[in-house]
């Protein structure tokens, strides 16, 4: 006989701001983005919250729940990052669940109010947190502990990718993220750390002279291997100045378009 179930309802306290606009940009798992960030969780007010996070600061980390709110839909078997094979979900990390909550664990910064301030999250702009919790190393941490397929498939792994950004590359990248706020480098050194090789999770392409194109959404970071090294050689726009003339004409946006364009005037094609 199946047990009743209730319906339950769940409220956010609040939500995080993070540079982090859409999944493409963000890391997949706290603290492992190419550049350090800060992201700033923000209690509602009028619900004594202020009270709630007395005796927080002294905690060195937090955990924080959320809810995957673009995400729709669930699906039984995922196919993760560090895999080639499908996994049941409830074995994974992904954002594709039947109630779509995560944790993630962030060092915390600082609370000034309703505000509380934490290290590195993974998290995307705007999502609703539905909990605070302190993270205690003492009965949380199991270093030791069995991974199960992670382990299995890390010892099949050739092992961790050393990733090298040439100067081109870096002033490209640095560019694009001080003046628009586009961190492709943070999604890419992730990426291509763990595995640079084509994969039906990730958008990898391997070009007719070897080489090989990651695409972060309408950009793309080429790179080539040596051995355990992954040289990134440049940062380039998905879009030819061609499409941006059609698309102009007619009158069709386009993703990022206002920094393709820039990027184009920086940066000019080569004939």
């Amino acid at each position: 006989m199946q047990p009743k179930t209730r319906k339950l309802t769940l409220t956010p306290i609040g939500s995080i701001h993070t540079r982090y606009k859409d999944r493409a940009s963000a890391p997949r798992q706290p603290g492992t983005a190419a550049e350090s960030s800060v992201g700033e969780i923000t209690l509602l007010p009028h619900h004594n919250f202020e009270q709630a996070l007395h005796d927080l600061i002294g905690f060195e980390r937090i955990w924080i729940v959320f809810w995957f709110h673009k995400n729709n839909g669930w699906n039984p078997k995922v196919l993760p990052p560090r895999s080639t094979r499908k996994k049941g979900v409830f074995a994974t990390r992904s954002p594709h669940r039947p109630n779509p909550v995560g944790i993630s664990v962030c060092r915390l910064l600082k609370v000034e109010g309703l505000r509380i301030t934490v290290e590195n999250p993974d998290l995307l702009d705007g999502t609703p947190i539905l909990d605070i919790k302190p993270y205690v190393s003492a009965i949380e941490a199991f270093p030791d502990s069995r991974a199960g397929w992670l382990d299995d498939e890390k010892a099949e792994s050739p092992g961790q990718y050393e990733v090298e950004i040439e100067p081109d590359a870096s002033e490209k990248a640095s560019w694009l993220a001080s003046t628009h706020g586009i961190h492709l480098l943070d999604l890419a050194d992730e990426v291509l750390r763990r595995n640079p090789h084509p994969h039906p999770y990730k958008r990898i392409k391997v070009q007719s002279d070897g080489t090989l194109v990651f695409s972060v959404k309408s950009w793309r970071v080429r790179y080539r291997l040596d051995g355990s090294r992954v040289i990134v050689t440049e940062i380039a726009s998905g879009y030819s100045t061609r499409a941006l003339a059609i698309a102009t004409t007619a009158r069709r946006p386009l993703h990022d378009e206002r920094a393709h364009r820039e990027f184009h005037r920086r940066y000019p094609e080569k004939r």
